[in-house]
């Protein structure tokens, strides 16, 4: 299930490739408020870039957010990364219900997926009636093994929670950039708007032109790179670098001789993705901001240097930006885990909708 049902109101829990990060909206309006929030690391070798590998010692995080969020509910949304997950865009007639679509997509799918139907959970979703064509509909089509599913439910039912939602990431980062949108200049209306979200060990770009999803990658780079740089410069266990990454105490040299090239990295590898998309074949040529995202987007002057060398104007995402909080949540804490929370924040918001 990718695009799933309704019911009891849902936590957003981003399992990420280093960390849990956990989320609950309310709603008033059109407005969201934080219920609660925690993110908690997770033990080295638990995930296999973003895929379970030690099912109960992501269900032992699971649940140690869930203690540390106080979070009453037992209901979760989750998502699975892009690069798990299938996607194609068919088109059907328009005058087929949701069972008959249901039906000859479950015939024709070995058309579209490379794998045995009876080992993939496949979904779908109408996007709305065909350009040129009022006969026919545009139809997503997603799908995903299912081991790498079941992985997932199977270390979330651990701490005691029910997933009701599986959903595809960067269809989550679509759904939260309505937090983000009132920010960018003209509020991005007719805008092209990439989305990068620098995470451990994965980097996604994801293209939102007009407020939709227009096109997704990713690949291996992030910040554990520069943890593991850290360690062997400095002689430090792999904890050691990490907690020294986010805390400071390095020496003077750490910044122009460590971070400072890990940066000018980065950027490259940003520019490097806008290559890609630019020459996917599309219509458009250009972006017109640029918005960072996840926990090693937040490395001193990042922004200010990707939109320097590659020229456009670029922002520090921020999806709580325009919501209030409970009294219990810390919130200072708060803006320094908004940009890392994008993820948890689109699930949230689809588990608001889906109450």
């Amino acid at each position: 299930m990718f695009f799933a049902s309704k019911k009891p109101p849902l936590i957003g829990l981003d399992i990420s490739s280093t960390s849990v990060k956990m989320l609950e909206l309310s709603k008033s309006g059109s407005s969201y408020r934080i219920e609660g929030i925690a993110v908690e690391p997770l033990p080295a070798n638990s995930m296999s870039e973003k895929n379970v590998v030690e099912i109960e010692a992501v269900g032992e995080s699971v649940k140690r957010a869930l203690h540390k969020s106080k979070i009453k509910s037992k209901f979760c949304a989750i998502a699975v990364a892009g690069s798990s997950v299938i996607t194609k865009k068919i088109t059907m007639p328009a005058n087929l219900n949701e069972d008959e679509m249901e039906g000859q997509i479950q015939m024709e799918a070995d058309q579209y997926i490379p794998y045995p139907l009876e080992e993939v959970n496949l979904d779908f979703q109408v996007l709305g009636p065909t350009e040129n064509n009022p006969d026919t509909v545009d139809v997503l089509l997603a799908a995903c093994r299912s081991e790498n599913i079941d992985d997932r439910i199977a270390a979330v039912e651990l701490a005691g929670l029910t997933p009701k939602i599986v959903d595809i990431e960067a269809y989550t980062v679509e759904t939260a950039f309505q937090t983000l949108a009132p920010h960018l200049p003209g509020q991005s209306d007719g805008q092209t708007v990439a989305i990068v979200d620098i995470g451990a060990t994965m980097t996604s770009l994801n293209v939102i032109h007009d407020h939709h999803l227009i096109y997704t990658r990713e690949q291996n780079f992030g910040g554990k790179q520069l943890t593991e740089e850290i360690m062997k410069r400095y002689g430090l266990s792999y904890e050691e670098a990490g907690l020294a990454k986010r805390q400071g105490g390095l020496p003077e040299n750490y910044e122009p001789e460590v971070l400072e090239p890990f940066k000018e990295t980065t950027v490259q590898q940003i520019s490097r993705f806008l290559q890609f998309f630019y020459s996917a074949g599309g219509d458009i040529s250009t972006i017109d901001h640029l918005v960072l995202a996840g926990g090693t987007s937040c490395m001193p002057g990042m922004t200010e240097l990707a939109e320097s060398q590659i020229g456009v104007p670029t922002t520090l995402a921020n999806p709580f930006q325009d919501m209030a909080s409970a009294s219990k949540i810390n919130k200072a804490n708060l803006q320094a885990d908004a940009p890392a929370f994008l993820i948890a924040t689109g699930l949230a918001i689809r588990g608001v909708e889906n109450s």
